[in-house]
């Protein structure tokens, strides 16, 4: 049993390596929605450290609802796709974190 554990041990290890983390996930989408790779990883960063993996989640679920990228629509619309999910929490920290990424960028 001790074996099994000493061989099993390294290739959790390496398979915990493998899978990316959740802000590398986030940035990726953020770029493919038409963010700029420094825009997107300020943005991740801000977003995975103040948003819970369920708040992510639904915050991903509003890419399924446009067309278009992210860059080609209005402040306005975006945030109203922000407001649709019904999380204040959510708007908050997508606000203030683009509006940080904005000018630290």
């Amino acid at each position: 049993m001790k074996t099994l554990v000493l061989t099993l041990l390294p290739l959790l290890v390496l398979s915990a390596c493998a899978t990316p983390s959740p802000e590398a996930r986030v940035r990726s989408k953020l770029i493919a929605a038409g963010l700029t790779p420094p825009m997107a990883s300020c943005m991740a960063e801000r977003l995975v450290d103040r948003l819970s993996i369920q708040e992510l989640r639904r915050l991903g679920s509003i890419a399924k609802l446009q067309d278009r990228e992210i860059g080609e629509m209005t402040v306005e619309q975006f945030l109203h796709h922000i407001r649709v999910l019904g999380d204040p929490h959510i708007l908050k920290v997508v606000t203030t974190a683009g509006i940080g990424c904005a000018i630290a960028t």
